[in-house]
């Protein structure tokens, strides 16, 4: 009760790409059952950014300062740039803002290419984006990557997105960011070669391992976390365990 969802417009073109077209979105979807705040809507709010490389500040939605607390609900799955979309892709990219920050994150200054930053650069960008939010929440910010149809895809992709083929696991939650996508992504490395093995492809060709390496350098989380099985009474699990019984993906 009171809960809010909350959403940026997109940098490129498409059904998300303005306010007007993102409210109609969502109605055809169906996200009518609570409020949902399109946050870059009436402008953009600057967040420090401490430590960066790349970043003194990052432009996010303005309304995103209006808020005391964040659930980052995720869908981990692969991503065509990013290697994997887990909390941190969610947050770096979902809290920028459309025109500016996300921007900021994928394009060099006066290249006619959109998409001109990437490889361990944009990881590196994009991380620095998450932690100018999770910085702004500290304590009030909880991370739930939901490991559930996982294409080698993002979903923005839509119906042009690969199909699903690695199995299903269940939800990580954490109050840490890079445990949170650190355990997702020790999860899906710790499937069988013939389950793996296309989102492994994504993850490596896209350099996507530098977001965990770079979360840790910036001090963001931690990497060694205790995996905890919610469905057996909290016992202690290893990765090899909670992926032991997974069945191939059938859509």
């Amino acid at each position: 009760p009171g809960a809010t969802i909350v959403e940026t417009n997109t940098y490129y073109e498409g059904d998300r790409y303005t306010t007007e077209q993102h409210r109609a979105t969502i109605e055809n979807n169906g996200w009518t059952f609570c409020p949902v705040d399109i946050m870059d809507e009436f402008g953009v709010a600057e967040f420090p950014v401490k430590d960066g490389k790349w970043f003194d500040v990052m432009h996010v939605g303005a309304h995103l300062a209006d808020y005391d607390s964040l659930v980052a609900l995720t869908h981990f799955k692969g991503h065509m740039m990013g290697g994997f979309g887990g909390s941190n892709k969610n947050l770096g990219i979902g809290c920028a803002d459309g025109r500016i920050g996300k921007k900021e994150i994928h394009t060099v200054v006066g290249s006619d290419n959109m998409w001109s930053i990437a490889e361990e650069e944009l990881m590196e960008r994009m991380t620095e984006s998450t932690k100018a939010t999770v910085d702004h929440f500290g304590e009030h910010i909880v991370f739930v990557n939901v490991m559930r149809n996982m294409s080698v895809s993002c979903d923005c992709e839509g119906v042009a997105a690969e199909p699903v083929v690695t199995p299903n696991v269940g939800i990580v939650a954490s109050l840490d960011i890079l445990a949170a996508d650190q355990a997702s992504v020790d999860l899906v490395y710790a499937m069988g070669e013939s389950d793996h093995a296309a989102l492994v492809e994504r993850i490596e060709t896209r350099h996507g391992l530098r977001q965990l390496s770079y979360m840790k350098e910036l001090g963001m989380g931690n990497d060694r976390y205790t995996l905890v099985d919610l469905d057996n009474d909290g016992a202690v699990i290893q990765a090899a365990e909670a992926v032991a019984h997974v069945v191939p993906f059938e859509g």
